[in-house]
């Protein structure tokens, strides 16, 4: 006889603000919530983690003291239904390190690192959110087959909330916006 697999509750419907901001660190890693609905993601492998990391640490050394840049925690996109996204990195306002939720108005620039299995939600569905959101960047990574990295960058056109085309940079970003950074992508 073969087991019978149960979803867990939280699975089937909406959640609130308030009841997520309830669950603990642990309850809250590796998943983002859209709609008000859970989305679980699986693992990042280790050369996803070590891009999102070499560019958090570029992006960071580069930013001077009114921007910090990390990774894996919280962007509250809406609070209702709650969105809550998990960029690969975010620089954000030094002066808001303490203020949790991390707000689209707290964000400059927001990466992501394209998996297999997130490349819609990375190439299409997230650049949405985070320009209708008012993120005035958004890098998106992409591992291609050759080894080669390839980075993408986009700047908010504020007026119609939609990200216009920046540079495109092959295995080492030198980019001049949100202000000067390099970094080398070719070391993983």
């Amino acid at each position: 006889m073969a087991a019978e697999m149960v979803a867990p509750a939280w699975m089937h419907a909406q959640i609130t603000a308030e009841q997520y901001e309830s669950w603990s660190e642990e309850q809250c890693a590796g998943i983002e919530i859209v709609d008000g609905m859970v989305v679980v993601s699986p693992s990042a492998s280790k050369r996803h983690n070590r891009l999102a990391r070499i560019l958090a640490n570029a992006l960071d050394a580069a930013a001077g003291p009114d921007w910090n840049a990390d990774t894996d925690f919280d962007v509250r996109l809406q609070d209702v239904p709650l969105t809550n996204r998990r960029p690969d990195v975010v620089v954000y306002r030094a002066d808001t390190i303490d203020v949790t939720p991390t707000r689209p108005e707290h964000v400059l620039l927001v990466v992501e690192v394209v998996s297999p299995g997130s490349e819609t939600t990375d190439r299409l569905v997230k650049v949405d959110q985070y320009a209708k959101a008012g993120i005035p960047f958004y890098w998106r990574v992409e591992q291609v087959p050759t080894g080669v990295t390839l980075v993408y960058t986009y700047l908010l056109d504020p007026a119609g909330r939609v990200y216009r085309d920046g540079e495109v940079f092959t295995g080492v970003v030198n980019a001049v916006a949100p202000f000067a950074v390099e970094a080398d992508l070719g070391v993983t």
